[in-house]
C-alpha cells in the first residue's frame, strides 16, 4: 500500500511540474507576441484598425457586384514568421466583403455579417503583394453571398480562398423585430442591438427575413 501511495504521489508531482513547464512556455510565447505590452494612445482611438488595415490596400478595380485590390505585405499585418497573419487575413476578407456587398446594397439597408469562412492555402511573405477579388455570388432580397480569393501577384498563388454571407434589411424592420423581441422574450433585460438581431436569428425571427 505504502508503494503505491508512494508511486501516485510521484506521477502527480511529475504531472504539475510537466503542467507548470507548460503553462511558462506558453507565457513565454504570449509575452513575445506582445501580451501585457502598453498600448500608446495614437491606437486608442475608434476606426485605427479600419484606417491601419485600409492604408495596405490599394484598389485597381471597383464596379456592381466585383472589387479588384492590392494588398501591401508589410510587418504591422504580419505574423511571428514573418508572413500575412491570419487575422490580418480575416480582417481584409471582412472589409472587402462588405465593400462588395455595398456595391448591390442600397445603403437604406443594413448589413449584418451572418457567416465567414476561410481557407488558408499558403503564407504570402513581408514586401510581397496579394490580389484579392471580391464578387457577388448571390444577392436576393435579404441575403448576399461574397466569393473572395487572395493571390500572390508575382506568382497567382492561392494564399486564402473565403466565403461571407451578409443579412441586408431595412433599419426600420430590424429595430421593430429587436424591439417586439426585447419586450416579449427578453423584458427587463438590456441587450446591445448586435444581440437583439441575433437573438432574433437564433429564435426564430429568420424565416421572417427570407419569406
Amino acid at each position: 500500500m505504502a508503494s503505491k501511495a508512494s508511486s501516485s504521489a510521484s506521477q502527480t508531482q511529475t504531472l504539475s511540474s510537466t503542467s507548470d513547464q507548460r503553462v511558462s512556455l506558453t507565457l513565454a510565447f504570449l509575452k513575445e507576441l506582445g501580451m501585457d505590452r502598453h498600448v500608446p494612445q495614437i491606437f486608442d482611438t475608434s476606426g485605427i484598425y479600419s484606417n491601419l488595415f485600409g492604408s495596405f490596400l490599394k484598389v485597381n478595380d471597383i464596379k456592381r457586384g466585383r472589387i479588384s485590390c492590392t494588398i501591401a505585405i508589410k510587418p504591422p499585418i504580419a505574423n511571428f514568421y514573418g508572413t500575412l497573419h491570419g487575422g490580418s487575413v480575416a480582417s481584409f476578407v471582412e472589409s472587402l466583403s462588405t465593400a462588395c456587398a455595398r456595391t448591390v446594397i442600397a445603403e437604406d439597408k443594413e448589413l449584418f455579417l451572418g457567416e465567414i469562412n476561410m481557407s488558408y492555402l499558403s503564407a504570402a511573405p513581408i514586401n510581397a503583394e496579394v490580389q484579392a477579388e471580391a464578387s457577388v455570388v448571390k444577392s436576393g432580397r435579404y441575403v448576399t453571398m461574397i466569393a473572395l480569393e487572395f493571390k500572390l501577384k508575382k506568382t497567382g498563388n492561392l494564399t486564402c480562398v473565403a466565403h461571407t454571407t451578409f443579412y441586408n434589411f431595412p433599419e426600420r424592420f430590424w429595430r421593430a423585430t429587436g424591439n417586439q423581441f426585447d419586450q416579449e422574450k427578453y423584458s427587463g433585460k438590456e441587450h446591445t442591438l448586435d444581440e437583439i438581431t441575433y437573438m432574433n436569428v437564433k429564435w426564430g425571427c429568420l424565416h421572417e427575413i427570407l419569406a
